[in-house]
């Protein structure tokens, strides 16, 4: 089968590496992909969001199936544009997208459907959203109802911060259009959990779950980011736990997209945290996370192919997942200055000796120079990833790897993983 993966980040290529030892696939396309996809796909010069180009190229080129990867594309209607010239496709439709799409379509849906979150209210006008912020206890999160490449979420720690976050996004346009309207909720406490689920608009099956490092520096200090590591499974989210969640959760949220007449087909993002009062919702994504898919998918025994066509052909309850036993964790090198300004330009180097069984480099940030070299092209660079028995073994198998890769402004936090070891 000939298959095109849409998007060109750290999330796509691991999904081309799972893709690839499918004994179904023969050529896979990236669309753009990077300069690591560059080795394990061909890559074509098409923008994930350039809808047109990515239809033109799969019906020009008879592609048999389609993996639409990033959200951008799910919310402008990628899988709708395909499946109307008949590609099949694994990812949600324009209608189901909106889950990620607009914070306050999931935050009416779980309160409609009675699904655990967090308390909130939805502002339009900049200026009741500034008097309401001057009511609330703190800290108090703030959201930007649209997407914001992971960055549109900010924790205000005094009233002083809520206004800069509301102004920045409402007044300033620091995210665009996706700062016109705003989510003003209560802030949770407790452990996050990342749980992504393969489903077919009936049937729900949880991947391995995980815990994101979102903060820029050590002990969850500095800017939110895209993602600086992760680890799978997350030591807290245990089987009493997992039992809650299917039950209150991850089945009434995909009934009630049914009830909506928006099915969700797809991988199903749920961030969670594990408050006093149980498990509740922080956010929904419409795809598969980024980076927890560096950690979940090198645990994955069945094949993926597989299990993408049994979403797209709404089979999934008729097949088996399993997981290899162990643990997983992935080390992001950043370029300095990330999230904010940051260099690039700069070639990668990787010692011969640098990987072993159970590591992987997953390219997120990289390009291809004149010469054909590989560089840095991003904030988030690489993600280095490596399984193992344990945790604590998984963590020094993956940042001794980093070790052996080499570019000017290398950056990594030094303690991922640490949190969940400690259980929190």
């Amino acid at each position: 089968m000939k298959i095109m993966v849409v998007g060109g980040g750290g999330r796509e290529h691991t999904l081309i590496w799972a893709l690839k030892k499918s004994p179904k696939v023969t050529e896979i396309f990236a669309l753009p992909g990077n300069g690591g996809i560059a080795k394990d796909a061909t890559c074509v010069n098409i923008g994930a969001k350039d809808i047109e180009g990515i239809t033109k190229f799969a019906k020009e080129n008879a592609i048999d199936f389609a993996v639409v990867a990033p959200d951008d594309p799910l919310v402008l209607g990628a899988v709708d544009a395909l499946h109307a010239i008949g590609i099949p496709c694994f990812g949600p439709n324009k209608a189901a997208a909106i889950i990620e799409g607009s914070k306050a379509f999931s935050k009416d849906l779980m309160a409609k459907y009675n699904i655990p979150t967090a308390t909130y209210k939805i502002f339009n006008d900049a200026e009741k959203a500034l008097e309401y912020s001057k009511t609330q206890s703190l800290p108090m999160v703030i959201k930007a109802d649209g997407l914001a490449l992971g960055k549109g979420v900010i924790i205000a720690a005094s009233h002083e911060e809520a206004e800069e976050a509301i102004r920045s996004m409402m007044i300033d346009k620091q995210f665009g259009d996706s700062g016109n309207e705003i989510v003003i909720e209560e802030f949770l406490t407790g452990p996050e959990v990342s749980v992504l689920c393969f489903t077919d608009g009936k049937t729900v099956r949880p991947m391995v779950s995980s815990m994101d490092h979102k903060r820029a520096g050590d002990n969850d200090t500095g800017l939110n980011t895209g993602g600086m590591g992760t680890v799978a499974p997350n030591p807290c989210y245990t089987k009493e736990i997992a039992e809650v969640c299917m039950e209150t959760i991850f089945l009434p949220t995909i009934r009630a997209m049914e009830k909506e007449g928006r099915p969700f087909k797809g991988c199903l993002y749920f961030g969670l945290m594990i408050t006093p009062n149980g498990p509740k919702v922080i956010e929904y994504n419409c795809r598969f996370g980024d980076p927890e898919t560096q950690v979940v998918l090198p645990l994955l025994d069945t094949d993926l192919l597989e299990i993408m066509l049994a979403v797209e052909e709404e089979r999934l309850a008729d097949l088996e997942i399993s997981w290899k036993d162990g643990s997983a964790c992935c080390v992001i090198l950043a370029s300095k200055g990330y999230p904010q300004s940051y260099e690039k330009g700069f070639v990668i180097t990787v010692d011969e000796d640098a990987l072993k069984e159970g590591q992987e480099i997953f390219h997120a940030g990289t390009a291809l120079n004149e010469n054909g070299e590989v560089v840095t092209s991003g904030g988030r660079v690489l993600g280095v990833t490596a399984i193992a028995p344990t945790l604590e073994e998984a963590i020094g198998k993956a940042y001794r790897a980093t070790e052996g890769i080499h570019f000017e402004n290398k950056y990594m936090r030094s303690d991922i993983g640490q949190r969940a070891l400690r259980g929190n």
